[in-house]
């Protein structure tokens, strides 16, 4: 896989890449290089054929303390157009993370603050240690939340997503799995367990029924079912019954045998 400065690749199991954060000297903290990486790791990820699931991981004793803050005090003296340029690249990293044909699932350990947050919501799957916590930390530096905030309103609503970002409390993993940030905490020594026991779930689903769930996904909102989203949906399962990954999905559970896709 390609070499990065700031990002190891690896291939966790059959189908399955982890990209990890490689900053543990500043906690995984992001700059425009990480930002860039990511970027490029995810695009390049998403169109290999090889990879069904992407895991996104922290090196060290924290998953991502967010944005560098060397970073930040560079942008606090650039100009306007200098920050818009760069606060661009970042929303569009986040969106690549989030619009990732393939499953992610984030490996959460100690802390997640600020833009580490906004990585755990950009993620389909969050699985947290019982260690971790996780603060909207941007106020504290006379800034706000305002690429991640999309991100964590979805995760957790509109009020509670208010709440963290005002406070900047910090919260624990208990609290996190309750409003949404993760769905699901185990200890530290069986994080990796139950990343490897998610990632099973995810392998014994067809890729691209996981792509069209996340197509999909991505166009509802809350709220009333109207006519155009009934149409929608009766437009995308008429056109994705008919496909062969359909066809071996029956064929298979018919036969009492494993789809083609699940690796062996």
């Amino acid at each position: 896989m390609t070499v990065f400065t700031t990002l190891a690749l690896s291939q966790r199991t059959a189908g399955v890449a982890q990209i990890t954060m490689a900053r543990p000297a500043v906690f995984n903290a992001f700059d425009e290089l990480m930002i860039r990486e990511l970027d490029a790791a995810f695009t390049t990820l998403a169109d290999d054929a090889a990879v069904r699931i992407i895991v996104l991981a922290g090196d060290g004793k924290h998953f991502s303390a967010g944005a560098d803050l060397q970073w930040m005090q560079r942008a606090s003296q650039a100009s306007l157009e200098w920050n818009l340029q760069d606060a661009r690249r970042f929303a569009g990293m986040l969106h690549r993370i989030a619009s990732s044909p393939k499953p992610v699932v984030a490996r959460i350990q100690g802390a997640a603050l600020g833009g580490g947050v906004g990585l755990a919501c950009a993620c389909d799957i969050a699985i947290a240690a019982d260690n971790a916590s996780f603060s909207v930390s941007e106020a504290k530096f006379g800034i706000l939340p305002a690429v991640i905030g999309p991100y964590v309103t979805n995760a957790v609503g509109k009020r509670q997503a208010q709440r963290l970002a005002l406070t900047t409390t910090r919260i624990g993993a208990a609290e996190a799995l309750s409003i949404g940030i993760v769905q699901q905490v185990v200890g530290l020594d069986a994080l990796d367990a139950a990343v490897d026991a998610a990632l099973k779930e995810l392998l014994a689903g067809g890729p691209n029924a996981q792509r069209e769930i996340k197509a999909l996904m991505s166009q509802m909102e809350v709220g009333p079912i109207s006519a155009d989203v009934r149409e929608l949906t009766a437009q995308t399962i008429s056109r994705v019954r008919g496909t062969v990954e359909a066809r071996e999905g029956f064929a298979a559970f018919l036969e009492k045998r494993p789809a083609n896709w699940i690796p062996q």
